[in-house]
């Protein structure tokens, strides 16, 4: 009979517990989780804060009696593994109730101790006065504490560290129960897996919102005033009062127990695992928020702490705990980083490797943009769905995605990600057969829109020019806005660009000169495509903005 210890419960522990057993009857399975929670929403805890979630039970998804009852495994919650005896195979457990101590052998054993809150040293956090308010969220515990806070104290005002997902929806919460809200960011955009123009349009929600976002700008001190609120000292000299701090800088890979049972730990503090999710010492697998795991893209090691890879790592490692001995062990095929965000009526949404972990990893790449409708613009309802793809510029291959908008963006970046994983090109991209009809999609969906643009820049049908590069132009370019003279003065323009309706073109091309690069831009680069070809067609050296004034307009927001 194999005996299987699990360390921690939540995502990739307990969906290990439940594949063992589903796999065999006779394993002994226990579970162990410090907590008194062993498998909770943790992604849902911002939702019953913000009131989208009523009934707190339903972040509960098992208890140790419903796991007994269904899978027949022991959880024992309060119960801290705190050693690891490799040589005996067994570890050291206490009972965090009575403070006894016992050890617990087994055959295999599971760590997915998941993650902890980063909490830089930030003078007077550690007070005794300040700490009460002072959170973080990452447990139904945690949680508690928060809504004690808000029940017990009357909260006016509440400051975020960190624009990262919890900080978002933690913002989102504290807005929605009619708190005056801050948010501060030490980067210059939120939403890091995005790249800075396509957090502009988190940024203009934010905003528009009336939140007091301010980027650029970390947290260095905390004091607690007179009236019991905190002073907070920001990192550019001006301070302001709150009554509630919540710290949501990001986490760090929960590493002790490995690290002292002499298990090999990677470069960037995650627990090093094989392809097969085993540790240096192959009766010890790792999952979850604690392991280092492989770029889908670039086979390098990364941390993603994400619920999806969690419990598919946990299935995985179940079946090759429990495989035959003469069976292959499976592989884990490395992590996307496929992720989604709401921000009040936006959703922002990435897959694979945004501009500056590229740049960062020296990886060749191309870039379109895209903005166009939802489903059919003549159906009620349309939104803007606004897409960035990153491609090989030599083989058209994806490396990454990211879209932002109120409709729709779950979906694009969901094929986009399935497309990525077959390893399929911007090309074939452009014969993917989406749904259609008018009221949930268009004929030309908004990835095969993607798609045709790409393909024109690797077959050098369209030369492109990027937002970043229209402040710096030349005395030997010239900048051509061919939108309409209404859209101008309804949704702004470049400073210095000539203005030529696309639909006068042909009549007035000879009012420009033949000895410039002409820069075309219009509302979101469709127009300004129209304008390229009649342009290259009649003799003219241009360029066309890709992604329009739109990208321009966000990435400045």
């Amino acid at each position: 009979m194999t005996k299987i210890l699990i360390v921690g419960g939540v995502a990739g522990g307990a969906s290990a517990a439940a594949r063992a057993r589903r796999l065999s009857e006779d394993a002994e399975i226990i579970m162990f989780e410090r907590g008194p929670f062993v498998s909770f929403a943790n992604c849902g805890l911002p939702y019953h804060i913000g009131g989208d979630i009523q009934e707190r039970d339903k972040l509960l998804l098992q208890t140790p009696e419903s796991f007994l009852a269904r899978f027949n495994v022991n959880v024992r919650v309060m119960n801290e593994v705190t050693a690891i005896n490799r040589d005996a195979k067994s570890v050291t457990v206490t009972n965090l109730l009575d403070g006894s101590q016992y050890s617990e052998s087994y055959d295999f054993l599971l760590l997915s101790p998941g993650a902890s809150p980063i909490v830089p040293p930030i003078e007077g956090i550690d007070d005794p006065l300040v700490s009460p308010l002072v959170h973080s969220l990452r447990n139904i515990p945690d949680m508690d504490r928060i809504l004690s806070v808000l029940q017990t104290k009357q909260v006016k005002h509440a400051t975020v560290v960190g624009g990262g997902f919890i900080g978002l929806e933690m913002m989102e919460a504290f807005h929605q129960r009619g708190i005056n809200t801050t948010l501060l960011e030490l980067s210059d955009q939120v939403m890091g897996p995005v790249d800075r123009e396509m957090a502009g349009f988190v940024h203009a929600e934010i905003k528009q919102k009336g939140i007091d976002l301010r980027l650029g700008v970390g947290l260095v001190g905390i004091s607690v005033s007179e009236s019991n609120t905190l002073n907070l000292m920001l990192s550019d000299d001006s301070q302001f009062e709150t009554d509630l701090l919540i710290m949501a800088i990001g986490v760090k890979p929960e590493n002790t127990l490995a690290k002292e049972a002499g298990l090999t730990l990677g470069a960037t503090g995650g627990i090093w695992t094989s392809p097969t999710l085993q540790t240096s010492d192959p009766a010890i697998y790792a999952v979850g928020d604690a392991i280092e795991e492989a770029d889908f893209v670039t086979g390098q090691p990364t941390l993603v702490p994400l619920a999806g890879p969690a419990n598919r790592q946990g299935r995985m490692a179940a079946n090759n705990m429990l495989a035959n001995s003469d069976g292959e062990l499976e592989t884990y095929q490395g992590t996307q980083g496929t992720a989604i965000c709401k921000v009040f009526d936006l959703a922002i949404a990435s897959t694979g490797k945004n501009e500056k972990q590229l740049k960062r990893d020296n990886i060749d790449f191309e870039k379109v943009y895209v903005h166009t409708a939802s489903h059919a613009s003549y159906y009620p309802g349309a939104e803007t769905v606004s897409l960035k793809l990153l491609f090989s510029p030599s083989d058209g291959k994806i490396l990454g995605a990211q879209a932002a908008g109120k409709d729709g963006v779950d979906k694009r970046i969901d094929v986009l990600a399935v497309a990525q994983r077959a390893g399929m090109t911007v090309d074939q991209l452009q014969h993917l057969e989406l749904t259609y009809a008018p009221p949930y999609g268009s004929a030309k969906d908004v990835v095969n829109q993607a798609a045709f643009v790409a393909s024109n820049l690797i077959k050098g049908d369209l030369k492109a020019i990027h937002f970043d590069e229209i402040t710096n132009l030349s005395d030997d370019q010239i900048l051509l806005d061919v939108r309409n003279p209404n859209e101008l003065t309804n949704n702004g323009f470049i400073k210095g660009a000539i203005n030529i309706p696309v639909d006068q073109l042909r009549q007035r091309m000879s009012e420009l000169p033949k000895d410039k690069e002409i820069i075309i831009y219009c509302q979101v680069g469709l127009r300004g495509n129209v304008a390229y070809r009649q342009l290259v067609n009649n003799g003219y050296s241009a360029k066309n903005l890709i992604g329009g004034y739109r990208t321009y307009l966000f990435a400045n927001a």
